[in-house]
């Protein structure tokens, strides 16, 4: 049976940012490292944002950037100007070519396109089994979602954010390539909050997707319906569909991190680290895996990662109230976004404010609402 330092079972986006910056960051040649996935990462099956004010180390594969952008509900729209911010989207399979260009030159790095069945920490290592072959390790990097971890226990919020997508090229020439849409609340809530979120690419090509944040999936027809909707309203007659993306990521203040021992650490959305107020994954990825990648050089227990702060308690009340009232969404992210600095508020989402910027930035929520939640957060501390 083989032996490993480490074992990443799951080599999904935080799994393949950690081990790309072990590689740089020349710390772990002497260190033997396996990926295991179901997944050959050989597909576009998604697509990433994320803003940021210098470039990063994933600049070389960013495919647009925007300098502005708009939000919208029924009643007004303002034209963001993000500076010193960009927003920027990147390729899933971009991401995964650039990496595992790096990954596929080191000899210390093994990946096996095989689903991971067993887990098992013994006193010395821990054991990993998937369909084919079982091997060793001294950790393990879990990033395989157990949903049912979350949703079986009632004392924290669970919502979605649920999407489906169409890339579309038009004849009419509508979109500005300068201006994402982020949120668009125009569209009928329906008792939930739901928005629309548009990256144009150029005057005529656009992704179009229409996203929820909410507990329950729609059936597939009701999202298709309202983007087709949503494209007639732009003024679209002629179009094609290039592409067609959806996915389902879980917002939650569950404390995922209660689950990680000494020599198993869960990462990515099995760790906790998506962004639980917005569904945003690949920024806090880059930050967690930095971070992950800094402490392996110092610690061995791995229990001693996970560092709680107060924008969880932040991300937590939000939840409350959506998972409450899920009508609501559309009510505060305008509150937000209408007299707001755009670029304090992403600095706020990015994890970065003081707290003297934090009060700036929740004195725009509704008052009432966020009180409320305040007296009945006693339940989850």
């Amino acid at each position: 049976m083989k032996h490993f330092h480490y074992i990443f079972t799951g080599s999904g986006l935080a799994a393949l940012m950690t081990v790309y910056k072990m590689v740089q960051s020349g710390k772990y040649n002497d260190k033997s490292i396996l990926l295991l996935d179901e997944n050959s990462k050989k597909t576009n099956d998604r697509t990433w944002c994320f803003w940021e004010k210098e470039n990063s180390i994933w600049n070389s594969i960013v495919s647009k950037k925007w300098n502005y952008a708009l939000f919208a509900n029924e009643d007004f729209y303002r034209n963001l100007e993000l500076h010193p911010y960009q927003y920027c989207k990147i390729q899933g399979l971009d991401f995964y070519n650039f990496v595992f260009e790096l990954l596929s030159k080191q000899k210390n790095i093994t990946f096996l396109n095989e689903k991971v069945t067993d887990i098992n920490e013994l006193e010395n290592h821990v054991y990993v089994a998937t369909e084919n072959n079982s091997f060793t390790c001294d950790q393990v990097f879990n990033s395989v979602y157990n949903k049912a971890a979350a949703t079986t226990q009632t004392k924290f919020p669970v919502l979605q954010q649920h999407f489906i997508g169409w890339t579309i090229k038009s004849t009419e020439a509508v979109f500005n390539p300068e201006q994402a849409t982020f949120m668009d609340f125009s569209v009928e809530q329906k008792g939930n909050t739901r928005f629309m979120y548009v990256l144009p690419v150029s005057k005529n090509e656009a992704l179009i997707e229409y996203t929820l944040f909410s507990a329950e999936l729609l059936k597939q027809e009701e999202y298709e319906t309202e983007i087709e909707n949503y494209i007639q309203r732009l003024g679209i007659q002629n179009f094609e569909i290039t592409e067609k993306e959806q996915g389902s990521i879980p917002m939650t203040c569950y404390p995922f991190w209660k689950k990680n021992t000494k020599k198993v650490l869960n990462i990515g959305t099995a760790g906790g680290w998506t962004k639980a107020s917005t569904g945003y994954t690949f920024k806090n990825a880059d930050k967690k895996s930095s971070q992950l990648v800094r402490f392996l050089q110092q610690e061995n227990d791995l229990r001693k990662f996970h560092r709680q702060n107060k924008f969880w308690f932040y991300d937590l009340l939000l939840l409350d109230i959506l998972h409450r009232e899920n009508e609501l969404g559309s009510r505060i992210f305008s509150s937000l976004f209408k007299n707001g600095n755009p670029a304090l508020i992403f600095k706020f989402l990015d994890e970065e404010t003081t707290f003297s910027e934090d009060i700036q930035v929740i004195l725009k929520c509704p008052k009432i609402i966020f009180i409320k939640a305040l007296f009945r957060s006693g339940r989850y501390l």
